[in-house]
Parts: C-alpha cells; sequence; structure tokens
C-alpha cells in the first residue's frame, strides 16, 4: 500500500501540546491556549470555527504569562 492510498482528513491540527494545565485565573490551557470549551468542541467543530480560534491563540499568551506559581505567589495572595 502506497502512503497516498491512505484515506486521510482535510482537518485543522489540534494545537494541544501535551501540557494540559488550566491557568486559574485566565481559564485557559496553559499549552495550548485554548479554554476548557474549546478543547471540549474541538472534533465537534467545523474548520472555519477551528482556523478562528486558531488565529486568535497567539494573542492569549499575555494572559496566562503574568501568574507565577509556586509558594511565591501563594504568599503574595495571603493564601
Amino acid at each position: 500500500m502506497k502512503n497516498e492510498d491512505v484515506w486521510s482528513r482535510d482537518e485543522i491540527e489540534s494545537p494541544c501540546i501535551r501540557i494540559c494545565v488550566v491557568h486559574p485565573e485566565a481559564r485557559l490551557c496553559t499549552g495550548c491556549l485554548r479554554s476548557i470549551d474549546e478543547i471540549t468542541r474541538w472534533s465537534k467543530m467545523a474548520p472555519e470555527e477551528r482556523r478562528a480560534i486558531m488565529a486568535e491563540l497567539q494573542g492569549r499568551t499575555g494572559q496566562v504569562l503574568k501568574r507565577r506559581g509556586g509558594r511565591a505567589a501563594r504568599l503574595k495572595r495571603g493564601v
């Protein structure tokens, strides 16, 4: 069987990089920058909706970089 004989789907690839941690304030995955709703619905989305989300992802970076984790962050927040 040749590679071109294998059936393939014409879909937008997922931006998932397997770092699946939800930022507590931004409510976005720190790996792919999608919301939980976007991640859940991804396989059912139309290609146009996926393209629109992919176009927005780079602009979301600042929303998840603001938080510092660990003990220092908890002390600063008074937790």
